[in-house]
């Protein structure tokens, strides 16, 4: 691993988790040049799953915490992808987030920020990304978030 990365991850506490297997008939992730797709990871930490819906059961900033825990598994993907060093990876390119939400909640954005300022605060000026946020009646296993990402790489 990069040893900025690993200083900056070591500052926010942060130690990445084994990468997530899958949990059907997928890949957790594709190269395609340079670029690596990295397929949906879904709201989870140390104490299982982190579900519920945006604007009933989680606020904004509980939804935030748990964007955030699908960043650290997308780079959890990213190290595995690239053998074990994250000093492969160039920048995050694009996150597509998913929050589910009551119909009439519409602080998405802020949601997925807990993902976006994270791998800002881990990666720098490489962690800046294009980003859709996006609201959804329900997501697999009931999670709050799911969130999938292109990046490039070495």
């Amino acid at each position: 691993m990069s040893d900025a990365i690993s200083t900056r991850l070591a500052q926010l506490g942060v130690t990445l988790p084994d990468a997530p297997a899958p949990a059907a008939n997928y890949v957790p992730f594709v190269q395609v040049g340079s670029l690596l797709h990295v397929s949906g990871q879904i709201s989870k930490d140390a104490g299982g799953l982190i579900t519920g819906k945006l604007g009933a059961d989680l606020t904004a900033e509980q939804g935030a915490a748990a964007a955030k825990t699908c960043a650290i598994s997308l780079l959890a993907q990213v190290k595995a992808a690239c053998g074990g060093d994250l000093g492969r990876l160039v920048r995050v390119v694009k996150l597509t987030g998913f929050v589910n939400a009551t119909a009439d909640f519409a602080d998405h954005p802020k949601v997925i920020n807990g993902a976006s300022d994270f791998l800002v605060a881990a990666l720098g000026e490489a962690g800046r990304h294009a980003r859709s946020a996006v609201g959804s009646a329900s997501l697999p296993l009931g999670v709050a978030v799911e969130i999938e990402g292109l990046f490039e790489i070495r």
